[in-house]
C-alpha cells in the first residue's frame, strides 16, 4: 500500500463554471511557482492542491486581489450549470443567467447551512443533472421545472417535480424559499431529501 502525505488544498469558486483568462494565467503561474496540482471539480469549481500550509496565506491573498471567492464552511453553493442556450444546439434557456439571479439574490448571506447543491439545465435533457440534485431547474419551453431532493452517492435517488412553467424571478423566489425553510430545519448538514416529506414543506408534487 502506498502511503500518502496529507497536503493543503484551495479551491476557487467559479460561477457558471467560468474560468476567465486572467484567473486561468494567475493560477498557471501560481501552479508553477508552487508546485501544485490544478483539479476541475464535479462541482465546475478550480482546486489547486498539494500546497504546503505555510503558502496557503500568501497564494489565497494574490489570489484574492483577483476578487475570487473560495469554497469554505457556510458559503452558499454555486450551481452547477449546462452551457445553455447560446452554446447547445439543444438549448431552450440561459442557465448562466438564472445562477447569476440566485447568487445575486443570496450574495449579502453571511452563512448557509449544509448540505445542499444546486443545479440548472438549459433543456429537458438534464446534462448537469438537476434529476439528481438537491435543487434541479430545468428549461422547458413553457419556462422552468424546479426539482428537490434529488441526490446521487450510493443510493441515488431522482427529485420530485415540485413546480412548473415558473420564469426566472419565479425561480428565484422558490429557491429562497426552499433555502429558508432547509435553514429552519437544519441543525447540522442535511440534504433536501430529508426534509421534502416534512409535514410544513412548502411545496407539494407538481404532476
Amino acid at each position: 500500500m502506498t502511503n500518502t502525505i496529507a497536503s493543503t488544498r484551495l479551491t476557487i469558486l467559479l460561477p457558471a463554471g467560468r474560468l476567465p483568462l486572467t484567473v486561468m494565467d494567475k493560477v498557471s503561474a501560481l501552479a508553477k511557482k508552487y508546485h501544485l496540482e490544478i483539479y476541475l471539480s464535479t462541482l465546475q469549481n478550480l482546486r489547486l492542491m498539494g500546497m504546503r500550509e505555510e503558502d496557503l496565506p500568501i497564494i489565497r491573498e494574490e489570489l484574492s486581489a483577483l476578487g475570487l471567492q473560495f469554497k469554505g464552511p457556510g458559503k452558499f453553493p454555486i450551481p452547477r450549470v449546462c452551457i445553455g442556450v447560446r452554446d447547445c444546439s439543444m438549448g431552450i434557456g440561459d442557465p448562466e443567467r438564472i445562477s447569476a439571479l440566485i447568487l445575486d439574490k443570496f450574495k449579502g448571506r453571511e452563512k448557509t447551512k449544509q448540505k445542499f447543491k444546486i443545479a440548472i439545465s438549459g433543456c429537458t435533457l438534464g446534462c448537469p443533472g438537476v434529476l439528481t440534485t438537491d435543487i434541479g431547474i430545468m428549461a422547458t419551453r413553457k419556462g422552468f421545472d424546479l426539482y428537490v431532493g434529488g441526490k446521487g452517492g450510493p443510493s441515488p435517488k431522482v427529485g420530485r417535480r415540485v413546480l412548473r412553467d415558473l420564469d426566472e424571478q419565479g425561480v428565484v423566489a422558490a429557491v429562497a424559499e426552499l433555502v429558508e425553510f432547509h435553514d429552519a430545519h437544519t441543525e447540522t448538514k442535511q440534504r433536501m431529501v430529508k426534509l421534502i416529506d416534512h409535514m410544513d414543506f412548502p411545496f407539494k408534487e407538481a404532476v
